[in-house]
């Protein structure tokens, strides 16, 4: 998220900016947590590998709509995750 400079390297981030930073970073939080309950370990590693290299890919938006976009995005991937993991132990 675009940030202003203030002194030390530090960065100021708008409220909305803040409160953006706070839920990409739950969400990925939530995936990573997800994944953990995945069984097969190359499987855990492909999609470990996948979040972090789109939540990496995107790091850098600054457009509000689109960050909205992929936030909703990324939680309708967690809960198809989550319901596939549900759909296996069952």
């Amino acid at each position: 998220l675009a940030a202003l400079s203030w002194g030390g390297g530090q960065t100021s981030l708008s409220p909305w900016q803040f409160l953006r930073r706070q839920q990409v970073l739950q969400l990925y939080r939530k995936i990573l947590r997800a994944i953990r309950e995945v069984p097969a370990e190359q499987d855990r590693r492909y999609l470990k590998d996948w979040a972090r290299e789109e939540f990496k890919r995107n790091k850098d938006a600054t457009e509000e709509d689109a960050i909205r976009m992929m936030i909703t995005q990324g939680n309708m991937q967690l809960q198809e995750l989550q319901r596939t993991l549900k759909l296996a132990k069952s």
